[in-house]
């Protein structure tokens, strides 16, 4: 195959996480970052038990049901509820060996945080994982990317790449750094807020916030 034809492989991007809830720092940044790709989808994968932590607050079925209602209203986007259905702890080089055997014609990019790269060798077999797809990292606009760069061991460090055109002629092994506007919350400061009594509905869609007021979450 050569590069002419390769670019012309469908694209999904994935975006994991325990989504509890999912709000717009979840989903504005990845929207963006999906069309940035050009990815025909754009898979939310809610997590049953992360690895790295203890729990979750809703329950998988509740977590996903809100993923599912942002799905509903914007077609790019895929509940993908594979790691619910497993009864031990959710490890992204499973997901991404499945997802591979169902879709053998399409690149995979693997959309994180940048304190996930920084932790990503310590993710279960990490070098399988970029086996498997590309690695695009969400940053700051403005962010220093030699400051990002310094901070990573070379064994990531030498997967950097600058552009889409360079990340698309490689099915995966590679890592990019995009510039996306970040939306300064997180499910735990959302959570807090319910807790306490105080305004949230803004920092997520209509459709979640009248699901967590019906179901009463996180009180």
């Amino acid at each position: 195959m050569n590069k002419a034809q390769q670019h012309l492989r469908p694209v999904i991007a994935l975006l994991g996480g325990t989504f509890d809830p999912i709000h717009f720092g979840h989903t504005l940044p990845a929207q963006e970052t999906a069309l940035w790709l050009g990815a025909e989808q754009l898979h939310l994968i809610p997590a049953h038990i992360p690895p790295h932590k203890a729990g979750t607050h809703a329950s998988a079925q509740q977590r996903a049901d809100m993923v599912a209602l942002v799905c509903n209203n914007n077609p790019i986007f895929s509940l993908d509820s594979r790691e619910l259905k497993r009864n031990q702890a959710s490890f992204t080089l499973d997901t991404l060996h499945e997802l591979n055997a169902e879709h053998q014609a399409v690149d995979f990019y693997f959309i994180m945080g940048m304190d996930s790269l920084l932790s990503f060798t310590s993710w279960h077999k990490w070098q399988e994982i970029l086996s498997l797809c590309n690695i695009v990292v969400n940053i700051r606009p403005g962010y220093s990317h030699q400051a990002l760069t310094e901070q990573l061991p070379q064994t990531l460090s030498q997967r950097l790449v600058d552009d889409l055109s360079q990340l698309k002629a490689q099915r995966c092994g590679q890592i990019i750094l995009h510039e996306c506007q970040a939306v300064d919350i997180s499910s735990t400061e959302i959570r807090a807020k319910i807790k306490a009594g105080l305004p949230y509905r803004h920092y997520l869609p209509d459709a979640v916030y009248h699901y967590i007021e019906q179901h009463k979450l996180y009180r």
